[in-house]
């Protein structure tokens, strides 16, 4: 044999060939998931209205997001707001001198608030699991949160059924009602 013929190839040669074929192949990964990412987006559907996401809703949540659209605002039931009746004070006798009186006790009213949430289907799920406890609910659109409450009442009564709420799992706060 001739000196020619043979091939002597070093394993720092194989090291470097090596090297270059895993980075050519990474390199080769990288640029068609960068395609492949693109190819997606320019084959997205179209956006649709909103009109067209309110008809893929259940009936009663369709209803209910009308009324925050601004189409049939006569149904919202605002938590209400209620102020003390004082009582007429009687013009004290000139022989007595009136003593002082002790503070009015205004009757204040207090509501629970069961969730703050964006997502409407939230909302709903907990306002059922109010009903479903017995309780009648108000949702309150504020500051782009749906807010579900229970109806105004004494603080008493407020925090039975908050106790009761509680071990059905919702977590409500009180909330007092100016």
């Amino acid at each position: 044999m001739n000196q020619r013929d043979q091939i002597s190839i070093s394993s720092q040669s194989i090291l470097w060939v090596g090297g270059v074929g895993v980075a050519l192949l990474t390199m080769a990964f990288v640029l068609g998931v960068q395609v492949g990412k693109q190819s997606a987006a320019l084959h997205r559907p179209s956006q649709r209205g909103t009109e067209e996401n309110l008809k893929d809703l259940p009936e009663p949540l369709v209803d209910q997001l009308k009324l925050f659209e601004g189409e049939g605002s006569d149904k919202l039931v605002p938590v209400a707001k209620v102020e003390a009746v004082k009582p007429e004070a009687a013009a004290p006798k000139p022989e007595e001198k009136p003593a002082e009186k002790p503070a009015e006790a205004t009757a204040e009213l207090w509501t629970l608030q069961l969730v703050a949430t964006a997502d409407a289907a939230e909302a709903k799920r907990i306002a059922d699991k109010a009903k479903a406890e017995g309780f009648s609910t108000v949702t309150v659109k504020e500051k782009g949160q749906l807010k579900i409450r229970l109806h105004s009442a004494d603080r008493t009564t407020i925090d039975k059924a908050a106790e009761k709420l509680k071990k059905a799992g919702i977590k409500p706060f009180p909330i007092k009602v100016e």
